[in-house]
Order: structure tokens, then sequence, then C-alpha cells
């Protein structure tokens, strides 16, 4: 047998035993499972930021149960299992990729997504933004929906419009600002959404850009908490100049080890 069938038939007998031996696993509801799947998802998604591969195994694992748990209760429940839903995904996969499994040509990444987001259209799809889920992170909707629209031609022509059109909202925030009206908020939404927008023109994932600053920041300032106590100093009595001269000094030492 296929090794990789052969391990994952093993992971379909473990959880076989476990729902019917465990009082935990037994438990467990498509509800209450959900809150940890998404928790394991972050999970995944900062072993990614991190380049930690040996995480990453461990993380895609525990996804890999948490599928497998969601099969199982779909099967006791009568509404599906683990065999439809893999059949499922692979007639999808052959449906929506005519330019491998059927007549149609598709030689760049472009045209390929170009036409997933036609065959979804036939499939009885309304509007291609209905794959987006509403519970999205801002961020990565954003990122989700231009990406959509794109596959229909709805996109600018070259980077230089879209820089304009950063710079356009910018101006829109601050004549807002200057105003102290409550279409602040719209504005600055506005701004984001087309720095988003940018930052795919350039090849940039702005949700990983903004993870890695995020964690940036947090070892520059856990660096710059620790060098202050070092100090003997108490940062709840410094002010800001103070601090800044501590945060420099963090920063040319994570800059040094390329952290």
């Amino acid at each position: 047998m296929d090794q990789r069938l052969e391990a994952f038939g093993r992971l379909l007998t473990i959880m076989d035993d476990l729902r019917e031996k465990c009082p935990w696993d037994k438990k467990q509801t498509l509800e209450t499972l959900r809150p940890l799947t998404i928790e394991e998802t972050y999970e995944l998604a900062d072993a990614i930021i991190d380049n930690d591969l040996a995480s990453l195994k461990g993380e895609i694992g525990d996804l890999f149960l948490h599928m497998v748990f969601y099969c199982k209760i779909g099967e006791e429940q009568k509404a599906f299992d683990v065999t439809s839903v893999l059949n499922g995904i692979c007639d999808k996969l052959i449906h929506r990729h005519p330019h491998i499994y059927g007549d149609t040509v598709a030689t760049t990444e472009e045209e390929v997504k170009a036409n997933w987001e036609k065959i979804k259209l036939t499939e009885g799809k309304k509007s291609v933004l209905e794959g987006v889920p509403a519970s999205l992170p801002a961020m990565v909707k954003a990122t989700r929906i231009q990406e959509k629209v794109k596959g229909i031609g709805f996109e600018w022509d070259n980077k230089e419009d879209v820089w304009d059109k950063v710079k356009e909202e910018l101006e829109e925030f601050h004549v807002e600002h200057v105003k102290n009206s409550d279409a602040m908020e719209e504005e600055f939404g506005d701004i984001l959404f087309s720095l988003v927008n940018y930052a795919r023109f350039v090849n940039i994932n702005p949700e990983n850009a903004l993870a890695k600053t995020n964690q940036k920041f947090i070892n520059r300032f856990k660096l710059m908490e620790n060098m202050i106590r070092e100090n003997g100093d108490d940062i709840n009595s410094m002010n800001l100049q103070e601090m800044d001269v501590y945060w420099d000094k963090a920063k040319k030492q994570l800059k040094s080890t390329n952290i």
C-alpha cells in the first residue's frame, strides 16, 4: 500500500477509536471544535511566519486531525463522511482545472485564475465575491476581495495608477482630519484598502508584512524593557524621550543579530 494512504488510514482508525472510547473526544461537536480549529490555524500561520518547519509539520498534523474529526461527526449525523468530502474536492479540482483535465488552454497564472472565477459563476454563484468568508480578518479579506475581482478583469492597469490612488486617499483623509469629520474612519479604511491593493502590485502579502512588523516591534520592545530593568530604571516612571534612548539601543542590537 502507498505509504501516504497507509498513514491516512491509520489516522482514520485512531479517530474511530477516540470517538468511541475517549471521554473528551466523545463529547466534541462541530460547535466545540470550531474555536479550537481557528486556534490551530493561527498556530500554523505563526509557524509559517517564523519559518519554523519543524513546528509547521506538527501544526499541519493538528489540522489534519481536525478535518478528520469533522468528517467523523458528519458521518455520525449521516450528512457526509471522509470519502464524500475527498471525492467532492477531487471533483471540484478537476472541474475547475479544464486546462489540465479538458481542452481549455491556460498557460499563465493569470489565465488560470480568470478561468477559475468564470467557472465558479457557471456553478450557480451570483457574484465573484460569494466565496469571500464574512468572518475573515479585515486585512486578509481586502486582499481576497481584490484578487477575486481581478480574476474577471476589474483591475488597475499598472502600479503607478494604484499609487496615485493611495495618495488621493491620503489627501482625502487629511482633509477630513482637518475638518474633524465623522468621515475620518471611512477615509482611513479607504487608505488601508488602497495600500493593500498596491501591495499586490508589488508582490507583497500585506498580512504577512504586517505580521512580521508586529513581531519585530514585540521583539524590540521586550528587549528595551530588559535593558531598562538591567540598568535599574523603572519604565513606568520614564518619559518618551528616555525610553527612546533604550529603543534605539534595542534596535541596533537586533539589527546586528538580524532578528
